[in-house]
């Protein structure tokens, strides 16, 4: 058995919630059991404090948990997998992540994820920051999302990113394909978001005070026939699935999201294979000479694919 730190430090959101609770939302690829074995072993701790699942953080700091395990479990296989890349240097590369890729490993995934790819494309070297399943992973995108996606190749460059993600230092931006047509031009979204009560793989809106704040900025680029809209979406924050649970709210859910409320019957006769939501702008303070540096992406082919056959119905 080896032994490893998972690292997590606390952001101000995070203020007031129950250790076991950040780390099962951090270290989402760890079963609770485990989780809970490495409390009872008394190896999570606040600084220099062993603490409890209780324990609720009430000041800025950096939980550490002691975990073991299989080295075979915990380092993920270098595979020679294509990479679309958009920028890269010692501290760090930018990826134009496909539809379909998922981001790490976890349970049900195989050796193809984003993780598999980088570990090979960087010859392993990549920040050792969290859990050894996510190497250099700072944010993630869903599995059917595609864009831009940066990670870290060294562990001073992923804590200057985590804070930047944190502090809402990151400009994001993305093309969305929502169904119907809303009667604005643009909107904001401001409600909380949280576990869904029941189907617990879904997130949704909740009252003020329950959940996390989110912010999404939204705005019409296009009309699609009468059937579909092209919009911009502008996130303020990082909530899991935000801009899905968003647009699902107001009654436009994204094209193809049928997690999230889609309905195929709308648009009998085209095949729709993905989510169309598309990370187009990133934005942000270079890690290390603290230029700002920026990168932006067109419309994929998919979306101009789609946009066509519907506007042609």
């Amino acid at each position: 058995m080896s032994k490893q730190v998972f690292v997590l430090k606390v952001s101000d959101d995070m203020m007031e919630v129950r250790a076991d609770k950040l780390l099962a939302l951090r270290f989402k690829d760890l079963s609770r059991t485990r989780l809970q074995k490495c409390f009872d072993k008394k190896q999570v701790f606040f600084g220099d404090k062993v603490i409890n699942k209780c324990y609720k953080i009430s000041e800025p700091g950096t939980i550490k948990v002691f975990f073991e395990e299989t080295k075979k479990h915990l380092f993920p296989e270098a595979v020679p997998i294509p990479l679309n890349i958009q920028y890269e240097d010692d501290s760090i590369i930018v990826i134009n992540k496909c539809s379909g890729m998922v981001i790490h490993p976890g349970n049900g995934t195989s050796n193809d994820t984003l993780v598999h790819a980088l570990l090979h494309h960087c010859d392993g070297k990549l920040s050792t920051v969290g859990s050894p399943l996510r190497p250099g992973i700072v944010h993630r995108l869903d599995k059917e999302t595609s864009g831009l996606v940066v990670a870290a190749k060294s562990d001073l460059s992923h804590y200057k990113l985590a804070d930047a993600f944190s502090n809402r230092l990151v400009k994001k931006k993305y093309y969305v394909i929502i169904s119907g047509q809303p009667k604005l031009k643009s909107g904001i979204c401001t409600e909380s978001i949280g576990r869904h009560p029941i189907h617990r793989t879904k997130m949704t809106t909740v009252n003020e005070g329950k959940g996390r704040h989110a912010h999404t900025e939204w705005r019409v680029i296009d009309t699609i026939g009468k059937m579909a809209t092209l919009i911009e979406c502008n996130i303020l924050t990082g909530r899991t699935h935000q801009i899905r649970v968003h647009m699902s709210n107001l009654g436009f859910p994204i094209l193809g999201d049928t997690l999230y409320g889609f309905k195929k019957n709308n648009f009998k006769n085209i095949e729709i294979k993905r989510v169309f939501l598309h990370s187009s702008f990133l934005e942000f303070n270079h890690p290390i000479s603290g230029e700002v540096i920026s990168f932006s992406l067109e419309l994929p082919n998919e979306f101009k694919r789609i946009i066509e056959i519907i506007r042609d119905i």
